[in-house]
Parts: structure tokens; sequence; C-alpha cells
């Protein structure tokens, strides 16, 4: 399992405690509530590379499950490496060249701005900006925790890495061989569920909406998602 900015891996207990397996590793993004390793770059082609080498250390046969930035590293790892897991699930981060970056991504982006919004953002207000999206309160009050400097330097680097994700990495979507699902809330307020769609439909994977839903998908539907991977897992 592989989270999103700005959480940790611990936005997957909930989910984790509906499913029945005993062998789930969750991974924590370097710089996220975990150590960087030496001369960290935090690039998304950075933190590509990372996910390709956790997953190369791990048993066979591998279910990759993503969410957010997590999804985009998970599409981006079964896209280079076709053959690498069984089957895949992600969704709530479009991998499309006629997306535009929520306004919160645009700010990161650019230079100055990018930090003074980040020096300005505190925790307390991180976990209020949380709250307003519908993050459950255990769980915004755990992320926020987390929400340090090096952890504000790390979104700055990934996101001004990613101004043209869609345009670079949309191509290698076809690659895709190994079964999926794209979750998505419909009322994401960072991207519109028709993204989910072209998502679904470029990779050949199944696309599972949920109504009433907004971007934390595996917080707010867990039973739902819970349901869906081990359908996924049980077909594959």
């Amino acid at each position: 399992f592989v989270h999103g900015v700005p959480d940790t891996h611990r936005v997957w207990r909930p989910l984790l405690e509906r499913l029945r397996r005993e062998d789930v590793v969750t991974l924590s993004l370097p710089g996220f509530g975990s150590p960087e390793p030496p001369g960290w770059t935090a690039t998304k082609e950075a933190y590509v590379d990372w996910l390709l080498d956790e997953l190369r250390r791990l048993p066979r046969p591998i279910d990759l499950v993503g969410h957010d930035w997590g999804s985009e590293l998970v599409v981006r790892a079964v896209s280079l490496e076709p053959s690498l897991v069984r089957t895949w699930a992600g969704g709530g981060a479009p991998v499309d060249p006629e997306y535009r970056w929520h306004w919160a991504a645009r700010t990161w982006q650019t230079p100055i701005l990018g930090e003074l919004f980040m020096l300005a953002t505190t925790r307390p207000g991180m976990r209020l900006a949380l709250r307003g999206v519908a993050v459950p309160a255990a769980a915004a009050a755990e992320a926020t925790a987390h929400f340090d400097h090096r952890m504000k330097r790390c979104i700055l680097r990934l996101y001004r890495s990613a101004v043209h994700l869609g345009r670079e990495w949309a191509a290698d979507l076809a690659r895709v061989e190994s079964p999926g699902i794209v979750f998505w809330g419909e009322r994401d307020p960072y991207a519109a569920a028709s993204f989910g769609e072209n998502l679904a439909r470029n990779t050949r994977a199944r696309f599972h909406p949920f109504d009433g839903c907004g971007h934390w998908w595996q917080l707010q539907r867990v039973a739902e998602v819970a349901a869906a991977l081990e359908a996924l897992w049980a077909a594959a």
C-alpha cells in the first residue's frame, strides 16, 4: 500500500482492519514521516525509482494499491515494469495531459510563492484543511502530526517535478498488463471523476466510482474499498 500527500502510511489503518490478509506491507514515502535517503531529490522520478526498488525486494505475487500520489507512483510502476505485480489499484490522481493541477498544487509549483505558502501552513491549519475536504478527524490529526519541514520540502520538490506529468507519462499507460481497478470519489475536489474514467479506460482497468465521496475514498468508503480489493485479488 502506497500513500499520498500529505499523508503517511498510517492512512491505510482503517482499511487494513477490514482486509483478511496478514501479508500487508505499507510503504512510507521518503520524507513523509520517514527518513530521506542520502542525496534525496524528492522528484517524481526519484519516488518512482524508490518504489520500484521496494517492490523488487518483496516476495511475489504482489498486489499493489495506491492513493493520490501513491496512485501516480503505482500507475507509473506498472507502466514501466508491467510484469512486476499481479494486480494493482489506485485512484484520486489523474495521469492525463488534459488535467490542470488543482490550486494548491499550482501554488506549490510556483517558486517563492510555494515557499511562502508552506511557511504559512501550520499543522492546525493543515488539519482544518483536511477536515474541510471530509477527512475524518482522527486521520486528519494523524497526518498533520507528521507535517514538518522535511515533508513540506519534499512536497514542493515533488510537485515542481510534476508540472507536465500527464504529458510525460500518459503514453506509457498502454503498457499496463496487470488487472486493475480505479477508485474515485465523485465529489473529489481535486480532480473530476471523468479523469478516473479515462485512467481506467487507458489501462484497461475497472472503474469504481463512489457517489457522494470525496478524495480520500479509502477513509470514506472503507467497507466498499475492502470488498472491491478482495474481489480483485480473488479473481487474479
